[in-house]
C-alpha cells in the first residue's frame, strides 16, 4: 500500500469536484493508497466551538468522536480521487466505530492516516469502509494507534459483483428503564455543525439542496447526532473504549427527538447503550453501544 503525505484540499473544493469528476462504472480494485498527515495540531478555538455545538465540556483531552474530524478531509479526498464506482454526494453514512486505546491530549502533535479497507455489495447498492488512525507523533508507525475510527458509507444503487453479505446485527436499544430526555434540534443545526466541522455537504445546509437529493428538508449530520449522544456519557467512560454507532434513519430538521441512555452490567465494565428516536418512539435515528474493557 502506497502512502501519500499531503494537506488535503478544502472539503468544499472536493464536494464540487465530485459533481464533475468522471466515475468508472465499477471499481477496478480497492484503492491501495493511504493518505497521511503528519504533525497535525488541534486548533483549540475550533475544538471549543465544536464542543459547544455537540454538548461537550472543555477538557485537556479530545472528546471521543473528535479525532474523526482530523481525518475526515482526507477521507473525502480519497473518495473523490480514487476509482470508486460512485459519487461522493449521495453517500449515506450507515455506521461508525470509535476505538480509543488512550486519550489524546488537546495540545498533542498527531499523525493521521486514512485508507480504504473494504468494498462490498449491499442489498441497496455498495458499501465502502474507510479506516482513520491517529497516533502521537512520537509513537512509531508499527505501534497500535491511540485512536482509530472505522466509517462505513453506503452508495445507493451502485453495483458490485459478488454475493451480498447479511447485514451486521444492530446494537440492542436501551431498555424500558433507560434515562430519557427530549432535545429540540433546530433548523440551523446542520449549518452550525458545518461551521465547526468543515463538513459542508449541501444535504445538511438547506432544504433546496436536500430536495435535489430526495429529502423534504435538510438533515442533521450523522456525526453531530452521534457526538451529541455520546456527550451525554462524558465523564462516565474510561480511557479505553470501543463505541459502535449505527445511523438508522435520517433526522430531518427541525425536529424534537428523545434521547435514551442506560448502563448494562456485564463482563469488565459492561456496556453503555444510547438511542435517538422520534418523540413518539416510532422511528429510531441512531443506536450506539459503548463497550467498557
Amino acid at each position: 500500500m502506497s502512502a501519500v503525505t499531503s494537506s488535503p484540499e478544502p472539503l468544499a473544493v472536493n464536494y464540487l469536484r465530485s459533481l464533475v469528476a468522471p466515475r468508472p462504472r465499477r471499481a477496478v480494485d480497492l484503492p491501495r493508497r493511504r493518505v497521511e498527515q503528519r504533525g497535525v495540531r488541534v486548533d483549540p478555538d475550533r475544538l471549543a466551538a465544536w464542543s459547544r455545538v455537540c454538548g461537550y465540556p472543555l477538557r485537556s483531552r479530545l472528546p471521543l468522536p473528535y479525532p474523526h474530524l482530523l481525518g475526515f478531509t482526507a477521507q473525502v479526498q480519497l473518495l473523490v480521487s480514487e476509482p470508486f464506482p460512485f459519487r461522493l454526494l449521495g453517500l449515506v453514512h450507515v455506521a461508525q466505530e470509535f476505538a480509543q486505546h488512550r486519550p489524546l491530549a488537546v495540545d498533542e502533535e498527531l499523525d493521521v492516516s486514512v485508507r480504504a479497507v473494504a468494498m462490498r455489495p449491499h442489498r441497496r447498492g455498495a458499501v465502502v469502509e474507510l479506516v482513520t488512525e491517529v497516533r502521537g507523533a512520537a509513537e512509531g508507525p508499527h505501534e497500535p494507534p491511540a485512536w482509530s475510527g472505522t466509517s462505513r458509507y453506503l452508495a445507493p444503487g451502485a453495483r458490485l459483483p459478488g454475493t451480498v453479505p447479511p447485514p451486521p446485527e444492530d446494537p440492542p436499544a436501551p431498555g424500558p428503564r433507560a434515562s430519557a430526555t427530549r432535545w429540540r434540534v433546530g433548523a440551523g443545526t446542520g449549518r452550525r455543525y458545518a461551521e465547526v466541522s468543515g463538513d459542508v455537504n449541501p444535504l445538511h445546509l438547506a432544504a433546496p439542496a436536500a430536495k435535489l437529493l430526495g429529502f423534504p428538508r435538510a438533515l442533521a449530520h450523522g456525526l453531530w447526532t452521534a457526538s451529541r449522544s455520546l456527550a451525554v456519557l462524558d465523564g462516565r467512560l474510561p480511557d479505553a473504549v470501543l463505541a459502535d454507532v449505527r445511523f438508522k434513519a435520517p433526522l430531518l430538521l427541525p425536529a424534537t427527538v428523545e434521547h435514551l441512555h442506560e448502563h448494562v452490567p456485564g463482563p469488565a465494565g459492561g456496556t453503555w447503550r444510547t438511542a435517538v428516536r422520534s418523540r413518539d418512539g416510532a422511528r429510531t435515528h441512531l443506536l450506539t453501544a459503548v463497550a467498557l474493557p
